[in-house]
């Protein structure tokens, strides 16, 4: 069975997985210790961080007996292109109109 393969945007979708990546944010976590935050299977919980790791959100490191989940920048650079060509859309729009109403105010 093949996997599907999600963008990064289908990937914060979920809010399991944003609420994992905020976690994430604090401090690395094994994956038990982020299961206990949720109220769901410890699969499902397994299957998240998957797809977390397939989009290049987090990277699972080897410590000991445990994984640790630690974020990434690479997943969210997906993300941080589309906002900044929408911030340069809207500044060039905003520049216009600050033109037109420089002349209008002439």
């Amino acid at each position: 069975m093949r996997t599907q393969t999600l963008d990064a945007f289908q990937v914060i979708a979920d809010p399991s997985r944003r609420q994992m990546l905020m976690m994430l944010s604090k401090d690395s976590m094994t994956i038990n210790s982020l299961a206990e935050n949720f109220d769901m299977s410890r699969p499902a919980v397994s299957k998240h961080i998957k797809i977390l790791y397939g989009a290049g959100f987090i990277s699972i490191t080897g410590i000991g007996r445990h994984r640790h989940c630690i974020l990434k920048q690479e997943g969210f650079d997906e993300v941080q292109k589309f906002i900044n060509y929408f911030d340069k859309f809207w500044l060039t729009k905003l520049k216009k109109l600050e033109t037109i109403l420089n002349n209008k105010a002439k």
